[in-house]
């Protein structure tokens, strides 16, 4: 399927359907932008996500400095 006809389908999709928001994963890239409390939200994940890791990245170096005899 030609990429112009991909889009015009879709196009056609939403409009019939009314959708505004995908759940999941995007066909084409969104024009709009998320609204503050959503940015905010999002910062507030990633920050957590960074703690976390770091957190277990500290508790794997422990096995790091471990030598395996033979």
């Amino acid at each position: 399927m030609p990429h112009h006809d991909r889009d015009a389908e879709i196009a056609a999709f939403i409009r019939t359907k009314g959708v505004t928001r995908c759940p999941t994963a995007c066909v084409v890239p969104t024009q709009g932008s998320p609204d503050r409390a959503d940015q905010a939200a999002l910062e507030q994940y990633a920050v957590a996500r960074e703690l976390l890791r770091a957190k277990s990245a500290t508790r794997w170096q422990v096995f790091g400095s471990l030598r395996v005899r033979n």
